[in-house]
């Protein structure tokens, strides 16, 4: 277990979603989980199993992690303005 403060604790897990050639790929800033989806919605419900499935059985303090955190997702996207 961690030694760390509990409130200290973060309560979110934060992840960006880019899009690439082929697919969209989801990254964990916390954690080091990646994955990707041909949809938007396919990614965003993999990024779900696989943070799921890294934490499964893992003490969440020695992630720096509160019980049951949630997950924040921010997407880059691209400007269709054009820039002079």
């Amino acid at each position: 277990m961690s030694n760390r403060n509990p409130e200290s604790f973060q309560h979110t897990i934060k992840a960006f979603v880019r899009k690439g050639e082929d697919y969209y790929v989801a990254e964990c800033l916390e954690i080091a989980v990646v994955t990707q989806g041909k949809t938007l919605d396919e990614t965003i419900t993999n990024l779900k199993e696989a943070v799921a499935l890294h934490l499964e059985n893992e003490d969440l303090s020695e992630f720096g992690l509160a019980p049951n955190p949630t997950l924040l997702v921010t997407m880059e996207l691209e400007t269709t303005a054009n820039v002079a």
